[in-house]
């Protein structure tokens, strides 16, 4: 069902110039029926300003009139003729004019870090298009030696919860694919919640798994505490000093 534009302003409207409930003030806006009853106390939306939807082309007086009388109506959204067939434009997210220069960077980045993910999944992430992520992946790019790779989500351009679902889906596609991967590789196929819990600890192949603890000095260990137990040498034995006498310190 479609809602009417400016939805809590229309909702504050509804609730100070009509008499319906708060139910069908909001299924009619798409709200839950406590927030509605927030506005009605003065708890929510205190500082907006009432959007007249009658006015503004989007209710019909008899409509209320209905919903008035009978509290099981629900209102109906005027249809407007110039909506009609109107859809979501598909395409590149907007970016803000202050961060579009951080978007080569975060291009290199994910080109770099994640070169699983396809060209359209990169201009969903960071709102940029076909050729400059081609240029970028070519080396191309008429700014290249001065981009340095930054992740997109600490610049903004997208969300970490973005990412990790565009990473999830080029794992899947990795999967069906049958590539076989690295560690490397299918550690940066998780997200970052899974990859920040896994351990640390490099993995020993079964190959050799059990010998870890193997050692050579294992059998003379008995012969080297016999040698450690015995009497510490002088530093005199080493270097064969002949022994002095009070005789010769006295001769001049």
């Amino acid at each position: 069902m479609a809602k009417p534009i400016m939805a809590r302003a229309t909702a504050v409207w509804l609730v100070d110039n009509t008499t319906l409930s708060f139910k069908q003030i909001a299924d009619f806006v798409g709200m839950h029926e406590l927030e509605v009853q927030g506005i009605a106390d003065g708890d929510v939306a205190s500082g907006v300003k009432g959007f007249d939807p009658i006015a503004n082309n989007q209710l019909e007086q008899s409509e209320i009139d209905k919903a008035e009388k009978d509290p099981l109506y629900q209102l109906r959204l005027k249809f407007n003729p110039a909506a009609a067939g109107e859809e979501k434009r598909r395409g590149p997210r907007y970016t803000p004019l202050s961060k579009r220069q951080d978007r080569p960077a975060s291009i290199l980045w994910l080109v770099k870090f994640h070169p699983e993910l396809t060209d359209g999944q990169i201009g969903k992430l960071v709102g940029t298009t076909k050729p400059t992520i081609q240029s970028i992946r070519e080396r191309t790019h008429w700014n290249i030696s001065n981009i340095q790779p930054i992740d997109p989500v600490a610049l903004g351009l997208c969300k970490q919860t973005e990412l990790d679902a565009a990473v999830q889906k080029a794992a899947k596609r990795r999967e069906a694919e049958g590539a076989v991967m690295t560690d490397d590789e299918r550690r940066k196929l998780v997200s970052t919640e899974q990859s920040l819990g896994m351990s640390t600890e490099p993995r020993i192949p079964t190959a050799i798994e059990g010998l870890e603890t193997f050692s050579l000095s294992d059998d003379n260990s008995d012969e080297d505490d016999d040698i450690n137990s015995g009497p510490v040498p002088d530093a005199a034995t080493f270097f064969n000093l002949p022994e002095s006498s009070d005789d010769d310190d006295e001769q001049p």
